[in-house]
């Protein structure tokens, strides 16, 4: 079970801490975790940022999957502590009382690691070389870990974030090590797919998450530990609705094989590849031939 601290719980043993947002969690990233899942005698935990509220001056929120997604992503490969403030807490600190009050005191932390990029302190001015000469005054013994290439270019999340952004999940999915994935609740939609015997579950997808390409996608649908294939459209539903403003992504799952009532619960959908813009039909006929069409390519 992993524990995500706020400061006021400080582990008794000695931790091995990996600095950084990580706000994909992708094989890069993943590559930084692995450095301190590797030591040994220490319990493997995780510096990050909580941004859902506060964020660093200028930026958008863009996570490429939720807090919560992450967390759970960092216990499945074997991340025993999360330390997550909110930027603002922490933004201010200099660069040796950063070490001090976060890797010492609420971290107990005798080994770092972080990727070359990472910064810290106020101002962003504290470097992994500031990192390593710091730690080592309080014990604390420091790794930079080199850049995960894919085809000989490092990964990184501005890279993913554009692949979603252009629909090329496929591409996007082999540099995040797994199925671009929302858990989200279900919401109460307006019952077209059930005329055109294609029952769908509609979820919102937050604005401070990157929203996908608009379009229909392969996707699977997590319920009750099993994976059902499915089909999902991105968008804002042009031939049942009359929205112009463009604005407010919903996301709408047909599951293939299910049927039930999952109202207010949270399911997890996974997309795996763009099959279609999203576009207008002439009629709903039009539109259910359609999604058979797209139900059958979901199924290949």
């Amino acid at each position: 079970m992993i524990n995500i601290t706020y400061g006021t719980e400080v582990p008794s043993e000695k931790t091995a801490v990996a600095l950084g947002y990580f706000d994909g969690l992708h094989l890069g990233h993943i590559g930084v975790i692995t450095a301190a899942l590797s030591q040994q005698g220490m319990s493997p935990a995780v510096f990050t940022f909580n941004c859902d509220t506060t964020l660093p001056k200028f930026m958008q929120p863009e996570d490429i999957i939720s807090f919560e997604n992450k967390c759970e992503l960092m216990q499945r490969v074997g991340v025993k502590y999360v330390y997550a403030p909110d930027f603002a807490e922490v933004c201010g600190y200099p660069a040796e009382e950063f070490i001090r009050e976060i890797l010492v005191n609420r971290l107990n932390a005798g080994f770092a690691c972080c990727g070359r990029s990472f910064r810290f302190g106020k101002g962003g001015s504290g470097s992994p070389e500031l990192l390593a000469e710091i730690g080592a005054r309080y014990g604390i013994k420091v790794e930079v870990v080199q850049d995960i290439c894919h085809e000989g270019v490092p990964i990184s999340s501005t890279y993913i974030r554009e692949l979603i952004r252009n629909g090329k999940v496929e591409e996007a999915n082999k540099l995040l090590g797994y199925d671009l994935w929302y858990r989200l609740p279900v919401i109460h939609g307006n019952k077209i797919g059930h005329t055109l015997d294609f029952p769908t579950i509609n979820q919102i997808i937050p604005d401070t998450n990157i929203i996908p390409k608009y379009g229909v996608y392969k996707s699977f649908v997590s319920l009750n530990g099993r994976n059902y294939r499915s089909i999902t459209n991105i968008g804002v539903k042009p031939t049942v609705t009359d929205r112009k403003d463009g604005t407010g992504a919903v996301m709408e799952t047909h599951i293939i094989g299910f049927d039930g009532d999952l109202y207010g619960e949270k399911v997890s959908v996974s997309l795996v590849s763009y099959l279609r813009p999203e576009r207008k039909f002439a009629s709903l006929e039009e539109l259910k031939a359609q999604m058979s069409a797209d139900k059958l390519a979901a199924l290949s």
